[in-house]
């Protein structure tokens, strides 16, 4: 029996209970979605048969517990009949006695805190950034920064912007409306932006071990000087320079690609939670990751971040401001980005995780080997190490066996590198064979099997 797919947008229930209209819920305040019942979480089609009597209390139920209209229908699925809930996109927010839930993957959250606020003001039409700051005026943003941003932007905002005011700068970039600031123009130009929003920082810090601090700093400003100096910082103070030798002279280099880590950082000021914690860069002997508040956009997932994928904008205020100044060169090409600059240096991609509530970039030092001779050196090339002769057909039917298992177990199993692996896996990915399920957590691989077209 052909076994199907839970993603996003699909769910499956072997039998009907009420408490599923969660999940419905969930469909309705994200990208809609379908909910098959009769169908058990393995994906194996075992039917239902109070179907008729379901076909009248589920509509009912969802109206008066949800307030919206569903599209409840028999179809069948390798003959075998079962019952398929219908959910669209709904533009309010909807709750279900009281809560507010959104689908994250393959999965149901309950929206609560920031998580919470940030729906609600996106559901409003708004944002957290775009709102105005009463207290603020034009005294609190630095003439500096505007010229700044004038003479970057001149080529995507044409001249004439370099003799406008800075009111009217601020009014360009709608970020002053009705002689009132909103709170992005205090991010991106103020001069004292944590006067305002005291968790507006990032914070670096340097580990020995997991709970052994070695060394941090916290790097506050509007987000441009927080982007420089925290650069500036791992430069001179947190990540050594390696020494490399060409035939007529010597290079430095940082432990890992400087442009890299610079769109990392900048994907990571443009897109955080700012009514959330600070965003926070640990840095470990053999791997550093950046971590900010707020997890990834409905519609996208961390599959779909290693691939072509739509641009979603939590912020477009800081976004548009960001891309007329020549940060960052295209909307939705930040972490393609980052793995294009990984891979050329010769690093593997990185790594991108729901954490904690928001959103986390790990990069990994590639293992160095020195070669003999005092002109040897270090050489930065990547050991990679043997696969053993571990095929991707061997990893495919591995999995098959071992339906759910993790990328160390594989690794150990078969007796290959990790990071060779990994790169395998990726390979796997991309060519449709192999997919991860679940949380990074608790989630593991699986063969992908064509899924047949539910819809009659």
């Amino acid at each position: 029996m052909q076994s199907f797919i839970e993603n996003q947008i699909r769910e499956f229930k072997e039998i009907w209970k009420d408490e599923y209209i969660k999940t419905l819920c969930a469909f309705a305040n994200s990208d809609g979605g379908e909910l098959y019942i009769g169908i058990n979480d393995r994906g194996e089609v075992k039917g239902i048969l109070n179907i008729i009597k379901l076909l009248e209390d589920i509509p009912s139920k969802i109206v008066n517990l949800l307030g919206i209209v569903a599209n409840v229908r028999v179809t069948e699925v390798e003959s075998i009949p079962i019952i398929c809930i219908e959910i669209e996109k709904q533009l309010n927010p909807i709750s279900y006695h009281g809560k507010y839930y959104k689908r994250v993957g393959s999965t149901t959250q309950e929206l609560n805190g920031i998580s919470l606020m940030s729906f609600l003001l996106k559901k409003s039409g708004q944002s957290w950034v775009s709102l105005i700051e009463e207290e603020a005026t034009l005294a609190d943003i630095d003439d500096e920064m505007v010229e700044y941003f004038k003479a970057r932007a001149k080529l995507r905002l044409s001249e004439n912007i370099l003799h406008d005011s800075k009111e009217a700068v601020l009014e360009k970039l709608n970020l002053y409306h009705n002689k009132k600031l909103k709170r992005a123009a205090l991010l991106l130009f103020g001069k004292n932006p944590n006067q305002f929003y005291p968790s507006a920082y990032i914070k670096i810090g340097k580990f020995s071990s997991e709970t052994n601090l070695i060394a941090s700093d916290e790097v506050k400003g509007n987000l441009f000087q927080q982007v420089e100096r925290t650069i500036e910082l791992l430069k001179t103070k947190y990540l050594l320079i390696k020494m490399r030798f060409g035939a007529l002279q010597r290079h430095e280099e940082l432990e890992y690609p400087l442009e890299a880590l610079r769109e990392a950082i900048t994907n990571a000021v443009i897109h955080r939670e700012y009514s959330g914690a600070h965003t926070q860069i640990k840095i470990f002997e053999d791997y550093l990751t950046i971590w900010n508040e707020g997890e990834l956009l409905s519609g996208i997932d961390i599959g779909s971040l290693t691939v072509s994928h739509p641009s979603k904008q939590r912020n477009e205020l800081l976004s548009s401001v960001f891309f007329y100044s020549g940060y960052i060169e295209a909307w939705g090409r930040g972490t393609l980005l980052i793995n294009k600059l990984l891979v050329e240096a010769n690093f593997d991609e990185a790594e991108y995780a729901h954490s904690f509530g928001g959103f986390s970039v790990t990069m990994r030092r590639k293992e160095i080997k020195v070669t003999g001779g005092v002109t040897g050196g270090v050489t930065g090339g990547v050991t990679g190490g043997v696969t053993g002769g571990v095929t991707e057909e061997m990893i495919v039917e591995f999995i098959s066996n071992n339906e759910g298992t993790k990328g160390v177990s594989i690794a150990k199993s078969l007796n290959i590198p990790l990071r060779t692996l990994q790169r395998q896996l990726r390979s796997l990915k991309e060519k449709g064979k192999i997919e991860f399920r679940g949380s990074p957590k608790t989630g593991g691989y699986y063969v992908i099997e064509k899924v047949a077209n539910f819809k009659k």
